[in-house]
């Protein structure tokens, strides 16, 4: 039956041609502006560590002094102080735990026919390559005991090792650092998370970073910090604060694989905010929080605001679209209450004729979807060539090319619902009389 009234509905659009283009363009368009819109939300909103993100936590405490204090109002601090990391680092009550922060180091190729240029660079500590599953492609990451040992040992990413090495295996060579000579013991593969959610003060959508050094070392050899430092009292700032000061720079991330783990750490954070109020350290009563990446996330409003706006921007566009369309079938339903009436008293149901119109109206919907992954690609296009640090991240997956047609197909459905109601309500009788 489903065959016969899908023929049916291919004869009735091609009658009316003019009509049935209106329909058809009236959905490309709402479905290209809307799934424009949808796919870009959807990349800056996307889990960027699946299946680990819900054992990763970034625990916050509130080491500030007694100024502005709100109980039950202020929030503790987004980062850490070195003492604090490195205490909570030491303490290793989660399972894994890394220490980090970000900056830019001048890379001195061995290779003459290249300059000189800088390159986003992490200091981090060796847990973090196995938290946040980085791959290798070749080599490995250094481990707990050139942290402590303060090596000089680095990671590359492949595309940092493409334009010095050619794309071979350059592990145990020597990469220049600002200055300083060190021994590269792996090269990441395919890792490129988005957001950039462990360190959210740099950016939240870019590339990410080419150079991996230990924290320790990098403290030693001077290099420069390169993100947010909020201080308070008397610290100094500056792009590398002493680490003495009251200044929070740092990031801590943890890993704790159950829930009752994530609880005792939880508990853990308060105590240690006690501790270090009953040592003079921390002024204020214990304000802890541990959030998951996507809580993370989800706190820090990392999707832009201009974004969730043309999103609703475009779906109101498609409700304008489905009202003309609505319109538009109305019109093109009703010039054929006489063939209707036909079929109804030639023994067709109410139930049969309203089917045979929703298959009419899934029909426009498919090639108006059409249309609008057309629009879709389109616009997505466009957003590629704007400034925006998240432009590059805009091409529609698999899901999101589904659900450019289940959209257009609901939105036919749903425009065509009244129509066809309508339709099947004339009386056959009275078309049979005027005939």
């Amino acid at each position: 039956m489903f065959g016969y009234y899908f023929d049916l509905a291919l004869r009735s659009l091609a009658r009316n041609k003019v009509l049935t283009a209106l329909m058809v363009l009236a959905i490309a368009l709402g479905i290209g502006a809307s799934m424009t819109t949808l796919t870009v939300l959807h990349v800056l909103s996307g889990d960027p560590l699946p299946g680990r993100s819900g054992t990763l936590y970034y625990p916050q405490i509130d080491p500030q002094d007694s100024r502005g204090y709100l109980p039950g109002k202020s929030k503790p601090m987004d980062q850490v102080t070195w003492i604090d990391g490195m205490n909570l680092l030491q303490a290793k009550r989660a399972d894994r735990q890394a220490l980090m922060t970000g900056g830019d180091v001048a890379v001195q190729p061995g290779n003459s026919t290249l300059d000189p240029f800088y390159e986003d660079a992490r200091y981090t500590t060796a847990d973090f390559f196995t938290m946040f599953g980085v791959p290798f492609q070749y080599g490995h990451a250094w481990g707990a005991a050139e942290d402590e040992a303060h090596e000089r040992v680095a990671v590359i990413s492949s595309r940092l090792n493409d334009k010095l090495f050619g794309g071979g295996d350059s592990t145990g060579k020597a990469l220049r650092l600002d200055g300083t000579d060190f021994r590269i013991v792996g090269v990441t593969g395919d890792w490129s998370p988005n957001p950039n959610f462990y360190d959210l003060n740099r950016k939240s959508y870019d590339e990410n970073e080419g150079v991996f050094v230990p924290l320790s070392t990098s403290q030693d050899v001077g290099m420069v910090h390169d993100g947010s430092v909020d201080c308070w009292g008397n610290g100094g700032g500056g792009n590398t604060p002493d680490h003495n000061a009251p200044c929070v720079w740092l990031q801590f991330w943890v890993q704790l694989d159950s829930p009752a783990k994530a609880a005792a750490y939880k508990t853990f954070l308060v105590h240690y905010s006690e501790q270090q109020k009953a040592l003079g350290r921390f002024q204020r009563p214990p304000n802890v929080e541990l959030r998951n990446v996507m809580q993370w996330l989800d706190y820090n409003q990392v999707v832009p605001d201009d974004v969730r706006l043309q999103t609703w921007l475009a779906l109101g566009f498609l409700l304008v679209c489905l009202v003309n369309t609505v319109g538009l079938m109305l019109a093109k339903f009703l010039r054929r209450a006489s063939e209707l009436g036909v079929r109804r008293a030639l023994g067709a149901s109410k139930k049969a004729l309203f089917a045979q119109l929703l298959v009419e109206s899934g029909v426009v919907g498919l090639v108006g979807g059409m249309g609008g992954l057309l629009l879709a690609f389109i616009g997505l296009w466009l957003v590629r060539r704007q400034p925006a640090s998240y432009a590059a991240l805009a091409h529609l997956d698999p899901a999101m090319l589904f659900t450019t047609f289940l959209l257009a197909l609901g939105a036919s459905l749903l425009a065509g619902l009244l129509p066809a109601w309508r339709a099947c309500q004339v009386a056959p009788a009275l078309q049979l009389k005027s005939n």
